[in-house]
């Protein structure tokens, strides 16, 4: 069985890549598994408390991280670039340095934004973010929700099959890779 960590990097209660997240539960492949971890109790990363007795909150993302097989990453596009919670996560689960539960745990992005280009630059920056935590990211086309507010149903369910087909072909492949890398 392959176990996923599912991360959103919005905390936003209607978020829609928490719900792009809970979609891809429906869309994975027969023997993988997601989980969703939240990161609403995540603090601010400060090098004081990045101590051995870690934040209760932090030290559960660590203990989630190192308990997956692959993160699924749904990153929401602000400014051009990452979500802070999402960075600020990543801040404390990279550490130490080239040695934290990121370095070498497989990782997928998908994103979905408002806009028309469906997250693009937020996905690039997080690639580079990854490429710091020597988290290496699927290598495949990306997968990007343009417009993602019109591809749900009123009860939150995404109806958009277009985005489904290429939600459940991004996470066989992610798979197939995770596999391959184990």
């Amino acid at each position: 069985m392959t176990s996923i960590l599912g991360i959103s990097g919005s905390i936003r209660k209607e978020s829609f890549n928490t719900k792009l997240l809970q979609a891809a539960s429906g869309c994975l492949p027969d023997g993988a598994s997601l989980e969703i971890f939240t990161l609403k109790d995540i603090p601010l990363y400060n090098k004081d408390l990045d101590t051995a007795d870690k934040p209760e909150p932090v030290q559960q993302l660590i203990d989630a991280i190192a308990g997956s097989d692959g993160l699924l990453v749904a990153s929401p596009e602000y400014n051009y670039s990452v979500s802070g919670v999402l960075k600020n996560a990543i801040d404390w689960a990279s550490r130490p340095a080239y040695k934290s539960v990121l370095a070498g745990k497989p990782a997928a992005i998908i994103s979905g934004s408002a806009g028309p280009v469906g997250g693009a630059r937020s996905q690039l920056h997080l690639r580079d973010v990854f490429s710091g935590t020597l988290t290496p990211v699927v290598p495949s086309q990306p997968l990007l929700v343009p417009t993602v507010q019109g591809k749900f149903n009123e009860d939150g369910t995404l109806a958009d099959e277009h985005t489904i087909r290429g939600l459940t072909t991004y996470l066989a492949d992610f798979v197939q890779w995770i596999e391959r890398l184990a």
